[in-house]
């Protein structure tokens, strides 16, 4: 096992976390603040890699599908917030499952009847095409803007709950959001803030995972549960155990997923170690997740009150 291969391949596991991330962040604070089980948050990813998708290969230009992604993302997020979510917080969390899988089956419908039950085709953009040199080794400069768009929003979220008034009400409401509405904070446009936020960053990691993955009804499904597993290792409600557990979680799932088939082979056969492995990476990070559980049940970073 070489090192330019384990260096590759824990980059590749970075750039997983930064894009686990970005769709954690804002669900994270969803149910941190408004205790509210938003299972379509998924759909929010899909729509963003749609809009992002249609508007390139019908423009060209990788600026406007950017601003389609996030904007239209974004826009969708507080239609719902304002005509369905917010007549949901009230109620318990079967219904918010029940709702928003409902919007789940609704969403991936509705992109099957406008752009088809297939995929569509996007790529890279040509100035972000090509390698760059990283310890000597060649890395896709895609897969690397991914990972410098993330940490630029890890650091904007960071400076917006920490050193402005919004995040200062964001982080209060996730200690007792009926507190800070007693006081006479606007609590539906603070929600709706932190949906907008949310919807947003969805529709950031749809855009940029697009020309990584095939853009096709049904794709925020999978990345939706390891989103789920990364907010419940990290912490509900804290962006900080976000970014840690999404990068636990891509690292653990990215190198498991390469190295355990072939770390298998010591024992047994190529063929065998390939299947055995493959389905032992498969359940790491559910392995991963049961561990913090069961020493922390709080998460790795839970948000501090008080």
């Amino acid at each position: 096992m070489s090192s330019s291969l384990v260096l590759l391949q824990l980059l590749n596991g970075l750039q997983f976390g930064i894009l686990l991330f970005l769709l954690s962040a804002g669900l994270t604070l969803v149910l941190g603040i408004m205790n509210f089980v938003n299972l379509m948050h998924g759909s929010l990813y899909m729509l963003g890699a749609y809009f992002a998708a249609v508007t390139l290969n019908a423009t060209g230009s990788f600026i406007e599908a950017a601003a389609a992604g996030i904007i239209g993302t974004l826009i969708v997020g507080l239609a719902l917030e304002a005509a369905i979510f917010r007549k949901l917080y009230s109620r318990d969390h079967m219904t918010h499952v029940l709702a928003t899988f409902g919007l789940i089956l609704f969403f991936n419908e509705l992109v099957s009847i406008i752009w088809g039950s297939g995929s569509i085709a996007t790529s890279v953009p040509d100035a972000l095409s090509g390698a760059i040199q990283i310890f000597g080794i060649p890395y896709p400069i895609y897969r690397f803007a991914i990972i410098v768009v993330g940490l630029i929003v890890a650091i904007a979220l960071y400076v917006l709950i920490h050193r402005t008034r919004i995040g200062i009400l964001i982080r209060a409401g996730a200690s007792n959001a009926t507190m800070i509405a007693a006081l006479g904070i606007n609590i539906r446009m603070l929600n709706g803030a932190v949906v907008a936020i949310g919807a947003g960053l969805a529709g950031l990691a749809g855009l940029m995972n697009g020309p990584l993955a095939s853009v096709q009804p049904g794709m925020g499904g999978p990345i939706l549960i390891q989103t789920l597993v990364v907010i419940v290792t990290g912490g509900i409600g804290s962006v900080r155990g976000a970014f840690y557990g999404a990068l636990i979680v891509g690292l653990v799932d990215t190198v498991g997923r390469v190295f355990l088939p072939f770390l298998l082979r010591g024992v047994m056969a190529a063929a065998t170690a390939q299947v055995v492995g493959a389905s032992l990476a498969s359940i790491l990070i559910y392995l991963v997740m049961a561990a913090v559980l069961a020493l922390r049940p709080q998460g790795l970073f839970p948000v501090k009150h008080g």
